[in-house]
């Protein structure tokens, strides 16, 4: 297998698509230059019936995506960043993730809205939210956030083939990435995390970037004798609640690390609920890391500063094994 850029395996999961059923086509802005270089070159294959260049117009363009999945197409809309969902909200909200509901189950919505999410770039506020929590309390919406190349194509070509809204999240800071890309169709279905690193003492839930930072978190707690088993969900909503649970069960602690802001955000999610349905199987109380509940700042450091790091999430395992 290749090693390549986690910014190749969109390209890649979205050309493939496109070449296996005709009704996949791409929508949004700027996606014939292809700014974060995902769609780069799809026109040149494609032509402008299945990559079009839409104005800066994000809840239209998002609505042309309900129009399109509803009478029989596969539209992937791109709006560059997670931030601009916001701009959509009402097409994503009450017509997307209600609009099967309300027809009974007659139409089906197989549409993907595509965006680059989170920090890591210093672009500020507008560009460098984490948005997934707003899209995980949406009924009928799925949700994916990636942390490598291979997870990245998989599950973005089970979420074209899927019949239901997708929002699918690529951190920002993962563009350059690389790991081998399996030649083979190799979907990864959505909903199913993987346990990215064994371990017995300690469980750490995360996703995207996040999964990173716990990799790192859990080599360094390795260096004093502490093993951490580390978890990538990969998909939101729906979640691998049954993997956390069976890990949770195995190591008696728990670490929910998200970039989002701590209320109602997604490792509220998941300490609830390891709270809730593995209470008896816990030794210690269940810790979260998460963003400082401020905007993201623009300035590089205060950026570093607001969301989590590896030492944060070392810091909270430790806290589950004083408690023991």
């Amino acid at each position: 297998m290749a090693r390549k850029t986690y910014i190749t395996a969109i390209r890649e999961a979205l050309a493939e698509e496109m070449r296996r059923d005709e009704r996949v086509f791409l929508i949004g802005e700027d996606v014939r230059l292809g700014v974060f270089a995902g769609t780069r070159g799809l026109h040149a294959e494609f032509g402008d019936k299945r990559v079009i260049d839409t104005p800066i117009s994000e809840l239209a363009v998002a609505g042309a995506g309900v129009g399109a999945a509803a009478t029989g197409l596969r539209p992937v809309v791109d709006l560059m960043f997670g931030t601009f969902l916001y701009l959509a909200f009402d097409q994503i909200a009450n017509q997307a993730g209600a609009m099967r509901y309300m027809f009974g189950g007659q139409t089906t919505l197989p549409m993907v809205y595509m965006v680059q999410n989170g920090s890591g770039s210093s672009a500020g506020p507008h560009h460098s939210q984490s948005v997934h929590p707003f899209f995980m309390n949406m009924p009928l919406i799925k949700v994916v956030m990636p942390s490598t190349p291979a997870d990245v194509k998989g599950l973005l070509k089970a979420a074209i083939r899927d019949d239901n809204p997708v929002v699918f999240l690529n951190h920002l800071a993962l563009g350059g990435q690389r790991s081998e890309l399996p030649e083979d169709d190799a979907i990864i279905p959505l909903g199913k995390g993987e346990i990215k690193r064994a371990g017995v003492d300690v469980t750490i839930c995360a996703a995207g970037l996040m999964v990173h930072h716990a990799l790192k978190a859990a080599l360094a707690l390795a260096t004093e004798g502490i093993e951490a088993e580390v978890i990538d969900l990969r998909t939101l909503k729906p979640w691998d609640e049954a993997l956390v649970l069976t890990s949770v069960a195995k190591t008696g602690r728990f670490v929910a690390v998200d970039e989002s802001h701590p209320v109602c955000g997604a490792a509220s999610e998941w300490a609830a609920t390891v709270a809730e349905k593995a209470f008896h199987d816990l030794k210690a109380a269940p810790q979260r890391v998460s963003a400082k509940p401020v905007p993201i700042p623009f300035s590089p450091v205060l950026e570093k500063a607001a969301i989590p790091s590896p030492e944060d999430i070392v810091a909270a395992a430790k806290r589950t094994l004083e408690e023991a």
